[in-house]
């Protein structure tokens, strides 16, 4: 029962509805089974066949098979209202679980180990709450159980097969378990919350030789390490300071032994940023400074570039309207954190585009329990009682829109 499931300090579960209360033991459940079997991107054949069990035991219309494995839940309220959408990602990460839990990964160097597990928890939660409850529904809510939130993005190919459309989507909310902000807590803001993320790889063609006789060559190393540390001038020098972005060099390879000059250099690295005028500027810059950097040299390069994931960017109204709920729902110190952002990315920034919405955190962190490793780490783990709070969040936005 729910008395076996102690909150963290600060918490206060009694905020909480009863049958939210009495289901979360169940969505735990269905969490830790999910947490077992991990799925990467467009692989989670498991998990959606869990998800299609379920709706089809509450009597949930829905669409499986959209962009490969995701599936679309539609519930319809017994009175008139919007058409709304819950989105949750269910894929895991190529992760090798370190923790010692008798819930576990069962697949070898596969881990869910950035809370997605939860996230398809507390939609499978909801959804079964609204079913039961579609008399005093309003509306018609969309729960879109999204695949490959982690790569290669599966949130694109699930807009482009309709997802928000029949009936049109007028709105749509999405949140992370987010393992930087204490449970009980929940991170909410207008406007850009994650960053647009890219990236580049770029391979430096120069002419190798021996080490003692450098004039016979064009070293790559020497022309990477310049194209490396010129990079990094590009936030300093060419973006706003009151903008935010991010250019990171991660990995550098070159070179077979000390005293070869090394013919080839590959460096690869990532770009972030929240301002959308930004798109392409940066790609801009890299471009001619390694395009310069590199006739200087004599040495010529192959550059890849890639626009991964746009910003993440809430609507203020949605936003406005999550953070007024979850007043309602959250008594603890820190209760609200309004300017909560990171450089990491999210493909919901796709539906967000296209309708407007809100993406926001829910504290998931207990240090006392020992739940506060960051995500992507292999001993990542989540205070449960977050679930209870996302579930009770995603209603009462929902029964925000009928007292408007």
């Amino acid at each position: 029962m729910i008395s076996t499931l102690p909150a963290a300090p600060g918490v206060n579960l009694s905020r909480l509805r009863l049958d939210v209360r009495n289901l979360l033991p169940q969505v735990i459940t269905w969490r830790r089974q999910l947490h077992q079997y991990p799925e990467l991107g467009f692989q989670e054949t498991k998990t959606a066949a869990l998800i299609e069990a379920k709706l089809r035991e509450w009597g949930i219309d829905y669409q499986a098979g959209i962009a490969q494995t995701g599936i679309v839940a539609t519930i319809e309220g017994a009175r008139p209202g919007p058409t709304l959408a819950l989105r949750a990602d269910m894929d895991a990460l190529p992760v090798q679980e370190l923790n010692e839990v008798d819930y576990r990964s069962r697949h070898d160097g596969r881990m869910h180990a950035c809370g997605h597990d939860g996230h398809t928890a507390i939609a499978l939660g909801t959804a079964y709450y609204l079913a039961q409850h579609r008399q005093s529904l309003a509306g018609t809510i969309k729960v879109i159980f999204q695949p490959a939130e982690e790569g290669p993005g599966g949130a694109k190919p699930m807009i482009e097969a309709g997802v928000l459309r029949n009936p049109d989507v007028d709105a749509i909310f999405g949140l992370h378990l987010w393992n930087n902000l204490p449970v009980g807590t929940i991170g909410v803001r207008p406007g850009p919350l994650m960053a647009a993320v890219e990236l580049f790889s770029c391979k430096i063609l120069g002419r190798g030789g021996h080490g003692a006789m450098p004039h016979q060559t064009i070293d790559s190393v020497l022309v990477g390490a310049q194209i490396v540390t010129a990079l990094q001038s590009i936030v300093a020098r060419n973006i706003d300071p009151i903008d935010s972005a991010v250019v990171t060099v991660g990995e550098f390879h070159a070179g077979t032994a000390k005293n070869v000059i090394a013919d080839t250099a590959t460096l690869t690295g990532t770009v972030r940023y929240f301002n959308p005028a930004l798109e392409g500027a940066i790609q801009d810059r890299i471009t001619a400074m390694i395009d310069g950097i590199c006739a200087a040299h004599g040495a010529k390069y192959e550059l890849d570039y890639r626009c991964i994931y746009p910003a993440t960017i809430n609507d203020p109204a949605a936003a406005d309207r999550v953070r007024r709920v979850a007043e309602t729902a959250i008594e603890t110190p820190l209760g609200i954190v309004p300017n909560c952002q990171t450089m990491g990315s999210e493909d919901m920034s796709f539906f967000l585009k296209e309708v407007p919405g809100c993406y926001f955190f829910v504290g998931a962190a207990n240090p006392e329990k020992g739940l506060a490793f960051p995500h992507h780490h292999p001993r990542f783990d989540f205070d449960e009682t977050a679930l209870a709070m996302g579930m009770e969040l995603f209603l009462r936005i929902i029964e925000s829109f009928d007292a408007a």
